[in-house]
């Protein structure tokens, strides 16, 4: 036996999140990976009242993903695994949902301010949230909404199987600060995109129109 295998290792999609600036990752990876993903992509372009106007951009476009991922104790549950079988997929869950909470301590601490007559108390930072898909796509984004469906309930009435629906708004250099480090990680994206893009360009009308014709 070598150990090697003719199977590929399936890297896992993730969401990673940062409460900057401090740089320790929470990782929650997907249990299993959606089977699809939906995305839209619309043109950021520049308010113009024609001429050469019209072919400016404002910046990067507006990208948003919608995905859906499956949570499911039973394999835990076989294995008699103590959270599972305390809580179900509460855990899990809870993962997902408390990336767009604010820190129960910031709630309190700015209530505490309000209370003592504090007259300006800024909303607490959401998380730093990154995409992960695969190495060629790690994109910041925003979670704009979770739909989470629960299926199945053990005897406690935790869930036990789950859907959790995402929609996720890219944040690209448009939206944030250079000193932020999704700025250049959203520009990295973009490089990498670039590249691809120009992987088999063709740059010959005669390809699609059987001569080459002139154009412009």
């Amino acid at each position: 036996m070598t150990g090697y295998s003719r199977s590929p290792r399936l890297l896992k999609a993730a969401i990673v999140a940062f409460r900057l600036p401090v740089p320790i990752p929470a990782v929650i990876p997907f249990q299993i990976n959606p089977d699809t993903m939906s995305r839209t992509v619309e043109a950021n372009l520049a308010e113009s009242e024609g001429g050469t106007e019209t072919f400016r951009l404002a910046g990067a476009p507006k990208e948003t993903y919608k995905i859906e991922t499956v949570l499911d104790a039973t394999d835990d549950l076989e294995r008699d695994d103590a959270t599972a079988r305390t809580i179900g997929l509460h855990a899990r869950l809870a993962q997902f949902e408390t990336l767009i909470y604010p820190l129960s301590a910031t709630v309190i601490a700015n209530s505490v301010m309000m209370a003592a007559g504090r007259v300006e108390v800024l909303p607490p930072k959401a998380l730093f949230t990154v995409f992960v898909w695969g190495r060629s796509r790690i994109l910041p984004v925003r979670i704009s909404s979770l739909n989470i469906t629960e299926e199945a309930f053990d005897p406690n009435l935790n869930p036990i199987r789950a859907k959790v629906a995402m929609d996720l708004a890219v944040l690209s250099t448009s939206d944030l600060q250079i000193s932020h480090p999704g700025y250049a990680m959203f520009l990295s994206h973009q490089i990498v995109k670039e590249t691809m893009a120009a992987v088999g360009q063709v740059n010959s009308l005669g390809r699609v129109l059987g001569s080459d014709i002139a154009i412009l």
